[in-house]
């Protein structure tokens, strides 16, 4: 093929040239760089990816996103408020120290205590939600302390991985920060701030959950995972055979990927629902039948098709249909601009809105397609791009209010209804873009938070569902398939709802 050298041309211009690739090697191209390597002291989707290659978890998820333990051998509720966890014997860390009841302890004081980070509060605690304190009963039992019953416990503690306490107190913030001792299947050799991570495969690894196929030790010796954030350089360094594996493949890039012949399209469906925030505190969007309205507007099937490349789900309310109480009987918000301009009519606006789309670079296109229909259906919508941090400022639950509407999104890695629910639509919510409130949904919401009987528990957040789906503080919009690019050489791997590379029993032929 003629495109392939000019693609190795383009990757060695970006400065991408790799030496020839070991098959006891593996190359990743991924998008972002961590924040740090302090499991406890961000809140990266990205970040956490790259610590689960050197950290465990007590709880993990297996491919279909069942809970399975992974540090522990299994939890028990003692009470709607107490939970124990049987720690897994013989876990090791990378610096050949055994896990012990003590460094799980420590790990969690320190996720939970205010100030425990050189005088900072880790910025994962709301992750714990009521859990106040993790106490060791004995050498092989801690116990989970709450204020009031939280279900949904393990779920979360699939985002806390577990630091060796005395690796964590010889090297303080800084150092945690800059190097590992974890438990996971790879090993810190080098870490080369903006260009990429240096891993290796580690000896006193134990293997990982059982209750994940194939646990054991990884297939590969060394990983390198380069940061690329470009999207051509991270496409280019894929065809031209320099990285087996890249994260967030561009949908327009699916053909050219498929079309040559020592590289693939891999998918899974995301956790991350896509939506506009309405903000439900001002004209025009104060008005349901405005906020109704909108949603009918948009032809979301020709979007999807169009712009993901098909590679999406539409919703119609807030959580994937893979979550636990997602409500399966929402009524669709049709594409429908006739009903659309009929009951911005009866809203009081005959001849239509004046409106403004906030959206950060990465949107931009998805965001003029939905003002252009909009437009269409008498919502007359200029597109304001803007950087994400000030975006999101503008549109902060304690900011001014001021924005009409924001193309935005929200991660739901437990597939659990208060991960998602609680942030973005209870009053307050540190998420709460739209700014709504609704006292009968906080009821449903804080029920469903309580209950401990599963049945009772999803029968609340369908019911929270359906109101909001009726409340449309939303356009609801869809969940994107999480697209990798990655070589035809490898074997052993499979792309995680979670987002966690998930590399222990991957191969390079």
């Amino acid at each position: 093929m003629r495109l392939k050298p000019l693609l190795i041309l383009a990757a060695a211009a970006a400065g991408l040239y790799f030496a020839p690739v070991s098959a006891a090697e593996l190359r990743i191209g991924f998008t972002l760089d961590p924040l740090t390597l302090d499991p406890a002291n961000h809140r990266s989707r990205e970040t956490e990816s790259v610590l689960r290659t050197m950290y465990n978890g007590l709880v993990a998820h297996d491919p279909s996103m069942k809970l399975v333990p992974e540090l522990i051998e299994s939890w028990t509720w003692i009470d709607p408020q107490t939970m124990e966890a049987k720690i897994r014997p013989g876990v090791r860390f990378h610096s050949g120290e055994t896990m012990t009841a003590d460094d799980i302890v420590f790990t969690f004081t320190r996720l939970l205590a205010d100030g425990a980070i050189a005088g900072q509060t880790s910025p994962r605690k709301g992750l714990l939600g009521p859990t106040r304190e993790v106490v060791k009963l004995n050498d092989s039992t801690v116990r989970f302390l709450l204020t009031e019953p939280w279900p949904v416990l393990p779920a979360m503690l699939t985002f806390q991985e577990v630091v060796s306490k005395s690796f964590t107190e010889k090297a303080g913030a800084g150092g945690i920060a800059t190097t590992e001792d974890g438990t996971g299947p790879f090993k810190l050799v080098q870490w080369r701030r903006g260009d990429s991570l240096v891993l290796e495969r580690a000896a006193s690894y134990f293997g990982g959950g059982p209750g994940i196929p194939k646990a054991g030790n990884a297939c590969i010796e060394r990983t390198i995972i380069k940061i690329i954030p470009e999207n051509a350089s991270r496409v280019a360094a894929l065809l031209a055979g320099d990285v087996h594996i890249i994260n967030e493949l561009p949908a327009h890039d699916i053909r050219t990927v498929e079309a040559n012949p020592n590289t693939a399209v891999m998918a899974v469906n995301g956790t991350r629902s896509f939506f506009v925030a309405l903000n439900t505190t001002k004209k025009p969007f104060d008005d349901v039948r405005v906020r109704q309205a909108a949603n009918h507007a948009l032809n979301r099937k020709l979007m999807i098709d169009k712009l993901l490349a098909g590679r999406a789900t539409k919703l119609d309310g807030v959580m994937s249909p893979a979550a636990f109480g997602h409500n399966p009987n929402l009524p669709e918000y049709a594409f429908d601009p006739k009903r659309a301009k009929d009951l911005l009519t009866a809203a009081g606006y005959p001849n239509g809105i004046d409106v403004t789309l906030d959206a950060d670079g990465p949107q931009k296109e998805t965001a003029e397609a939905i003002a252009a229909l909009l437009t269409q259906a008498g919502i007359r919508t200029k597109v304001a791009i803007g950087e994400g941090s000030q975006v999101r400022t503008r549109w902060a639950i304690n900011g001014k209010k001021e924005g009409d509407m924001w193309i935005t999104s929200w991660g739901n890695g437990s597939l659990d209804p208060t991960d998602i629910f609680e942030p973005t639509l209870q009053t307050g919510g540190r998420g709460n873009s739209a700014f709504y409130s609704n006292p009968k949904v906080d009821a449903l919401l804080a029920a469903g938070g309580r209950e401990t009987d599963a049945t009772k528990r999803a029968a609340f957040y369908q019911d929270a569902e359906a109101l909001i789906h009726a409340d449309a503080p939303w356009i609801f919009l869809w969940l994107p398939q999480d697209l990798y690019g990655v070589s035809r050489r490898l074997t052993g791997w499979s792309p995680a709802a979670s987002g966690w590379l998930n590399l222990r029993d991957v191969c390079v032929q």
